[in-house]
């Protein structure tokens, strides 16, 4: 027997330990499965015009500088859409929010361009893709732009629109300059939607928004610009960069400083140029005469200063006009106002001189002079056929003169005073009435005082000629006159008092004699000066007694005083009591006078005052011819009518239809209910008027109709159907009772009953 213990059984086991490194392997693979899963990649296809510069495993989405995603696999595209290629990228899970409709990819690869260079950094890294988040609903495929989208108005910034005529060699990125300094860049461009213009979208970094006013201007500053002439030329760049990539440049005119900021949503103008943007207003003028002008080089001109230039010039249909548009300078936009006024300067040689003498120089140029300020704008106009005539805000004294004939004056023509010259003829043209020709002159500042109300003018054209037994005396005022026309003058009285108005008016006489000719000045006020004007005549009794010598309103706007010189019988007509009015044709169905007035002119007639009157320089003139009744001899009497009917002044009285004497007044009576007719009978038939006599209305017709008897129409004569009139009978011998005293009144009937008509009294007169 051996001492070994015994052996202990148990029952068998079917786990192992060895089972425990599958199990581990197992949790391990699960969680890389999950780990893998959790992190893998987005889908996402792309589809490119080409494939160039993508490769598949190597090509990354980069956003913000960061990988976010990479080209898995590139492949044609096999949809039949002939869409290009498409590449499948796997994109980080972080980014599946921007992955929306609205979302642009695009590729970045070195760009080298006159603009600049762009995507430098993938000469090292290689090209790669990018993106801009957008909005809309989730997508997992996209078609990539064929370049980086322009810069989104989210930017800070200032981003604004210029619209442009044409686009230049501005291209994306090139760059916005103010005072040569980069403040911005061109986001893009398109043509708008009149198809006229290109829209520049442009971008302001932030710190710089602040320089962009409501009236900045903004020009082209691309290339270089080069303007040369007979006086040298002109070289104007921005900067380097601006030559060659284009540019633009902008800046606020040194009167619009104060300008409030700008609206982002307004539009500005983008000009061609900086001479473009400094003139910058634009202005259409029809123009007869264009002959000599060239566009974007013909200047416009104010007292020899360029406040424009000429844009654009289209010949009209009618092949006799020209429409140009005019760039003008934004200083003069307040004056650019109606009544504002061009013309074309050119060299012209006349008789009177050389004129557009500068245009010789710079070239045939448009002058403009400016309007009232405050009138109402335009920018539309109509050229003037040649300059007009001098501002009458100019320095000197401006007058107007009247004569019979032009003679050989013209425009320019010398106003001489001792044969020096000191002003000349502005402009000519003819009367409202087409009688006369009126002058516009001008005396110079430094001669002002030479003119007062005593100065005469005279035409000094030509020569005068003089001959007798004793010889010929030939005079001329100078050869200037002599050649081209001129105009004389002289002051009698150096001491007259000058005229206030702005405008004085004279007559132009005909030669030195008839202007200085002796006589008595006055001066007489009437309420019209209607048709009235220097030359104007003054008559007694159809004969010219004097002449308009000038006529102004009186100070209080309320009349026209007239200046008068009186050349025969002076001395009586200047006296107290004289009557002075205006004779004017009269044209009526009762009534026509003074129709001679129609051809010749109106004038003024003249009632000299009677023997003793003290001596009179001034008068008024009366509305109309005066009563003169009271100088006539005759037999007064006064006729008592209820109403005045058509009887005036100057109505017939007769006697057996005979005129034997007029109406000359008519009143009130003292208790207003009667009409007191005032009648003069001729010296010659006042034996005719008696106590009896009966007066009678003979104005009209008058009418008598019975059944059996017809129809009886009586009237006094034609003339009192017409203009009214009165009669009168005086009954037989026996009942006429006594003569009639004078101031006797009487009653006026409406009509005669039938037996005055058969009174026939014999009466014999004186």
């Amino acid at each position: 027997m051996t001492d070994l213990p015994m052996a202990k059984t148990r029952p068998a086991s079917n786990w192992s330990a060895i089972w425990v490194l599958p199990l581990i392997a197992l949790l391990i693979g699960g969680w890389l499965a999950w780990r893998a899963y959790s992190e893998a990649g987005i889908q996402v296809e792309l589809i490119f015009v080409s494939g160039e510069g993508i490769q598949a495993g190597k090509t990354e989405l980069m956003y913000k500088g960061m990988a976010v995603g990479k080209v898995v696999s590139i492949s044609l595209d096999q949809t039949g859409k002939n869409r290009g290629v498409v590449a499948q990228l796997e994109v980080n899970k972080d980014l599946e929010q921007y992955l929306r409709k609205g979302t642009s990819f695009w590729l970045v690869k070195p760009n080298v361009s006159l603009a600049g260079i762009s995507g430098l950094e993938t000469l090292v890294s290689g090209n790669y893709i990018t993106f801009n988040p957008g909005d809309g609903e989730a997508s997992r495929t996209f078609t990539a732009l064929t370049q980086e989208p322009p810069m989104g108005d989210d930017v800070p910034g200032l981003h604004l629109t210029l619209k442009a005529d044409r686009l230049g060699s501005l291209n994306r990125d090139s760059p916005v300059f103010y005072k040569q300094i980069q403040v911005g860049r061109v986001k893009s461009y398109t043509l708008g939607d009149d198809e006229s213009t290109v829209e520049v979208k442009v971008f302001i970094e932030p710190e710089y928004a602040s320089l962009v006013r409501k009236h900045t201007r903004f020009w082209n500053a691309s290339g270089i610009s080069i303007d040369a002439d007979l006086s040298g030329f002109k070289l104007r760049s921005e900067s380097l960069a601006s030559i060659v990539a284009g540019g633009i440049a902008f800046a606020t005119p040194e009167h619009r400083k104060d300008s409030p900021p700008t609206d982002p949503s307004l539009p500005f103008r983008l000009y061609e140029s900086y001479d473009a943007a400094q003139a910058g207003i634009k202005v259409v003028v029809k123009l007869t005469d264009f002959d000599g002008l060239q566009e974007g080089r013909t200047p416009v001109m104010y007292k020899g200063i360029e406040v424009g230039t000429l844009k654009t010039m289209k010949i009209d249909r009618d092949l006799a006009s020209a429409t140009a548009e005019l760039t003008i300078n934004p200083l003069a936009e307040d004056y650019l106002v109606e009544g504002s006024e061009f013309w074309v300067v050119k060299p012209s040689i006349s008789l009177a001189g050389i004129t557009g003498l500068e245009a010789l120089v710079k070239g045939n140029y448009i002058a403009v002079r400016p309007g009232e300020k405050g009138s109402p704008p335009a920018r539309s106009f109509v050229a003037r056929s040649k300059a007009p005539p001098l501002d009458l805000g100019a320095p000197g004294l401006h007058l107007v003169l009247f004569s019979d004939q032009l003679g050989s004056i013209e425009v320019g023509s010398p106003v001489l005073y001792r044969q020096i010259k000191v002003g000349s003829v502005q402009s000519y043209q003819l009367s409202r009435d087409n009688s006369q020709v009126v002058l516009g002159v001008h005396i110079e500042p430094d001669y002002v005082h030479l003119v007062n109300t005593s100065t005469r003018f005279w035409n000094a054209s030509g020569i005068t000629l003089k001959g007798g037994l004793s010889g010929v005396e030939v005079k001329s005022e100078s050869l200037q006159t002599l050649l081209a026309g001129g105009i004389a003058f002289e002051t009698p009285n150096p001491e007259a008092p000058a005229s206030g108005r702005q405008v004085q008016r004279f007559a132009l006489h005909a030669d030195r004699n008839s202007a200085l000719q002796p006589g008595t000045q006055i001066r007489i006020r009437v309420n019209d000066g209607d048709g009235l004007q220097p030359g104007t005549l003054i008559r007694y009794k159809g004969l010219e007694v004097g002449k308009v010598e000038s006529l102004a309103l009186t100070d209080d706007l309320q009349a026209v005083m007239l200046d008068v010189r009186l050349t025969q019988a002076a001395g009586q007509i200047a006296r107290e009591g004289s009557r002075f009015w205006v004779v004017k044709p009269e044209l009526s169905l009762t009534r026509a006078a003074n129709l001679g007035t129609l051809v010749s002119g109106q004038y003024l007639e003249v009632l000299p005052a009677l023997q003793g009157g003290a001596q009179r320089l001034q008068f008024t003139a009366l509305d109309g011819p005066p009563n003169q009744a009271v100088r006539e001899q005759g037999l007064r009497l006064v006729l008592s009518a209820p109403r005045r009917g058509s009887i005036k002044p100057g109505v017939v009285v007769s006697y057996r239809e005979v005129p034997v004497g007029k109406v000359v007044d008519f009143e009130l009576g003292p208790t207003s209910d009667r009409v007191l007719i005032h009648v003069l009978i001729e010296p010659r038939y006042a034996p005719l008027v008696r106590s009896g006599s009966r007066f009678w209305n003979a104005s009209g017709i008058g009418v008598d109709a019975g059944l059996f008897k017809g129809v009886k129409v009586r009237t006094e004569s034609l003339e009192a159907l017409i203009e009214g009139g009165i009669a009168f009978a005086t009954p037989n011998n026996p009942e006429m009772g006594g003569p009639a005293q004078p101031g006797q009144t009487f009653a006026l009937f409406d009509e005669p009953q039938d037996a005055w008509m058969q009174w026939a009294p014999k009466i014999v007169l004186e």
